[in-house]
Parts: structure tokens; sequence; C-alpha cells
């Protein structure tokens, strides 16, 4: 696959002595960008699933007319969560 080019990135001096502290051995300024640029999509895709994964949720509440509790939907995400860490611990 060929590869492209991103535009060029101006930034304060500051920011870059910064994102430069903290690259692990052998890392480059370059592939530690790249590297977020992925982590911050992959970021964006997530957050947009969610947010239809909302929209739809809510759309089949008002069809249906079934709608939860939010305390009775958290209690139950505390219980999964509880069994997670149990079973994580075994």
């Amino acid at each position: 696959m060929k590869t492209a080019t991103l535009p060029p990135l101006r930034v304060d001096p500051e920011l870059r002595r910064e994102a430069e502290s903290v690259l692990q051995n052998g890392e480059t300024l370059s592939s530690f960008m790249e590297k977020s640029l992925r982590s911050s999509i992959e970021h964006r895709k997530m957050q947009q699933e969610f947010i239809a994964r909302g929209l739809a949720s809510r759309d089949e509440a008002r069809k249906t007319g079934e709608y939860f509790a939010a305390k009775d939907v958290l209690d139950e995400m505390s219980d999964m969560l509880a069994q997670a860490e149990a079973k994580a611990r075994k």
C-alpha cells in the first residue's frame, strides 16, 4: 500500500518539548504522533457509535413506550462489574 502524508503540524515549542519528554525508548516523535492520531480516530468512532446506539435506544423507547429507571440500569451495571471483577480475580 502506498503511504500518504498529513499536513505539517505547527505547534508551540513548549508542546513539542512536552511531547518529546514522554517518548518511550526507540519511539520517534512521528511514530508518537501517528499512534496518537490512530487512538483519537478510534475514540471518535467509538463515540459516534455510542451516540448512534443511544439515539436508536431512545427511538425504540418512544416507539414501544418501554422505559427503564436510571437507578435500575446503574444497579444492573454495578452487578455486572462486580461479577466481572470476581471472575478476573479467580
